[in-house]
């Protein structure tokens, strides 16, 4: 019999025949065995899945992933991958119930890192009762990829959904934690900066952060500041809710770490990717309810609210410098740290 080839993907794993086949039996289905959603799945391997959904909206969300480390101080692309997905459903309301997992390998890769980031994506999918329901795996030749990418299909339930449009005038906006982690400790990584106190991503899923949130009901829009930082989040939400945004800059939570980067390369930790935050618009009546229910949970507890929706200056978000000077927070016109979720 044919061995798994010396712990390294080479090509005849993507080639559909015995060696493929032992990669999904050995590999990767173990680690999500467990965690099915229906008569249907990806025990059977099966050309699809059937998935029994609960009542309410069906919110479905992809996403590719290309990170570099791709592990990283914090996690790695499996936790990125999977947190990635259920957050941009949590942010609309809807609870995660089924995900789609696709990788795509280098000829060459080791299947040491492949467990490991297949573990990590099983641990945040097992701790949310989220099953993988299908999948595909292919393998490029050695140089035509840099390693590994996956994409993601996630399929929630809303019984009302959330949309990052629905800001209206007078609400308050808040922040679940500190800004520009992730993309700070993703280049510190890659560049081999050795800082004083290790940076880590904050990558992490949002769903139990956010239940009691949408609860309340008090919710008129989030948006997961992911690509372009908070200031992406923030234009996005204004220019959407055709209403204009203030924040106050030293209501911004930064950790020291990463505002000393950020001021040491001229890279504004505003621009840069989340991965485990929320912005939440809120009633303005309900901000400081729901700010506590935010900090009773250990992803909340540097929440912070930052300003409010305006009926001035639609569709554009004002920063308060807080030293009697105002300027605008402009949409980023680029990514300042490539390949980072």
């Amino acid at each position: 019999m044919t061995r798994l080839a010396d712990e390294r993907v080479t090509s005849l794993h993507g080639a559909g025949g015995e060696l493929m086949e032992r990669l999904l039996v050995e590999r990767i289905l173990p680690r999500f065995r467990l965690r099915r959603a229906g008569p249907i799945g990806l025990d059977e391997l099966d050309d699809g899945a059937v998935v029994d959904l609960p009542p309410g909206q069906v919110v479905v969300t992809t996403d590719n992933h290309v990170v570099k480390p791709y592990l990283f101080p914090g996690g790695d692309i499996g936790t990125l991958a999977a947190c990635g997905t259920v957050n941009d459903l949590a942010v609309m309301g809807a609870r995660p119930v089924a995900l789609t997992l696709g990788l795509i390998l280098e000829e060459g890769f080791p299947l040491s890192d492949l467990e490991r980031i297949l573990g990590s994506a099983a641990e945040v999918l097992g701790e949310l009762g989220v099953p993988v329901v299908a999948g595909d795996t292919k393998v490029m030749g050695r140089g035509e990829l840099d390693g590994i990418a996956i994409n993601t299909t996630g399929i929630g339930v809303a019984e009302r959904v959330v949309s990052d449009a629905g800001l209206r005038a007078g609400d308050a906006i808040l922040v679940t934690g500190t800004v520009g982690d992730h993309g700070m400790a993703l280049l510190a990584a890659r560049e081999g900066f050795h800082l004083e106190t290790e940076l880590q991503s904050d990558v992490a899923p949002l769903w139990p952060l956010l239940v009691p949130v949408l609860a309340t009901g008090a919710v008129t829009a989030a948006k997961d500041p992911t690509r372009g930082g908070l200031a992406a989040a923030l234009n996005e939400m204004a220019r959407k809710g055709k209403v204009g945004i203030e924040v106050q800059e030293k209501a911004i939570p930064i950790r020291a770490e990463s505002r000393a980067l950020s001021e040491l390369l001229g890279i504004s930790p505003f621009e840069v990717a989340c991965e485990g935050r929320a912005v939440v618009a809120v009633a303005a009546d309900k901000a400081e309810a729901v700010l506590a229910l935010l900090r009773k949970h250990p992803l909340g507890r540097d929440a912070e609210v930052i300003g409010r929706a305006i009926p001035a200056y639609p569709g554009r978000v004002v920063l308060d410098t807080g030293i009697g000077g105002r300027r605008f927070l402009e949409m980023p016109l680029g990514d300042p740290v490539p390949r980072i979720c």
